[in-house]
């Protein structure tokens, strides 16, 4: 898989020419009489791209799918049967059984919840870590600026797999048999800490050239205390490069939960995920590779299905490509 923290790459200058053009945006509409916000153009423009739609059914599948996995089956993850050993897909069982006799459309229904679980709430830590340094560094003065922006990069050069391990190892023993709960937390940790330097440099970008807009001058010559201009006047444009981010980001981490999981660093059993049941498959992959196949097809499509998001979203709030 790859580094998490590549799915960045060229949003920094994207954020730049996104929060630069916003004005422009709202010249032109109101030219025309119609009022119309960045949102709203940029809706306009997805709802017309058919990739937008399929990647947004195909999300809304998957989430319903890890909210309520009863609607789609009815077989429990965890019912092992050791006369199904390794049995081949069937009518009776879609995605065949594990070593285990489990049915492994149940649990890849099943792990889901895990799956996209990992990859939520690592992206919302690793997007509020990275907006708060990266606003404050844009508004500090310059040598914290420059402290803030050289600690980022420490973190920005730890190999993604290699901090993990380290990471992972570090808090749990080999023979030690860690909760569900906390297991899922250090792996969101984990992912989150070695992460947010991508969302910090883009937050970053995009406040340098907010600030320097009009309307923040204007704010800060009136009187404005710095926080009314931050939550009033930066947030709001500088956002959409860091939502664009964070969609790509979501995927990427989902993909990232498996890697850890295969690896045997990540989520494990009793925990039923993607990864736990890919790693669980790697012995047995020429005698069932469909205990490999399915969820690493599930793991591929819904990862490909927020990249897709991500980058429609990214064409659509980039107003130049209009």
């Amino acid at each position: 898989m790859s580094d998490p923290g590549a799915s960045g790459a060229g949003l920094e200058r994207a954020a730049a020419s996104a929060v630069g053009d916003l004005s422009h945006v709202d010249d032109s509409s109101q030219k025309q009489g119609k009022p119309r916000s960045l949102w709203s153009d940029a809706w306009g423009e997805l709802r017309r791209k058919p990739t937008f739609i399929i990647s947004l059914v195909i999300i809304f599948i998957v989430v319903v799918m890890a909210a309520f996995p009863s609607l789609f089956t009815s077989v429990d993850p965890r019912a092992a049967n050791l006369d199904n050993y390794l049995k081949t897909p069937s009518a009776d069982a879609w995605f065949g059984y594990d070593v285990q006799g489990y049915d492994v459309y149940a649990r890849a229904i099943y792990g889901a919840r895990a799956s996209l679980l990992v990859g939520l709430f690592s992206t919302l830590l690793t997007v509020l870590i990275g907006s708060v340094v990266g606003i404050f560094a844009s508004y500090a003065k310059s040598w914290v600026d420059s402290l803030l922006s050289r600690f980022g990069d420490i973190f920005a050069g730890v190999p993604f797999v290699l901090g993990a391990i380290v990471i992972l190892t570090t808090f749990n023993s080999p023979t030690e048999n860690p909760s569900a709960v906390r297991i899922i937390t250090q792996v969101v940790l984990s992912i989150a800490v070695l992460s947010w330097p991508v969302s910090m440099r883009i937050m970053r970008s995009a406040t340098l050239v907010a600030k320097q807009q009009d309307y923040v001058k204007a704010a800060r010559g009136l009187g404005a205390s710095p926080l009314r201009i931050v939550f009033r006047h930066l947030l709001p444009n500088t956002v959409a490069p860091v939502l664009v981010y964070a969609t790509i980001a979501l995927g990427a981490f989902i993909g990232a939960e498996a890697t850890l999981a295969f690896l045997g660093i990540g989520l494990r059993p009793p925990v039923v995920s993607w990864g736990v049941m890919i790693s669980e498959s790697r012995d047995y992959f020429q005698a069932a590779p469909h205990m490999l196949l399915f969820p690493a097809g599930f793991v591929t499509i819904t990862v490909l299905a927020f990249v897709i998001l991500g980058d429609a979203v990214r064409d659509a709030l980039d107003p130049k490509s209009r």
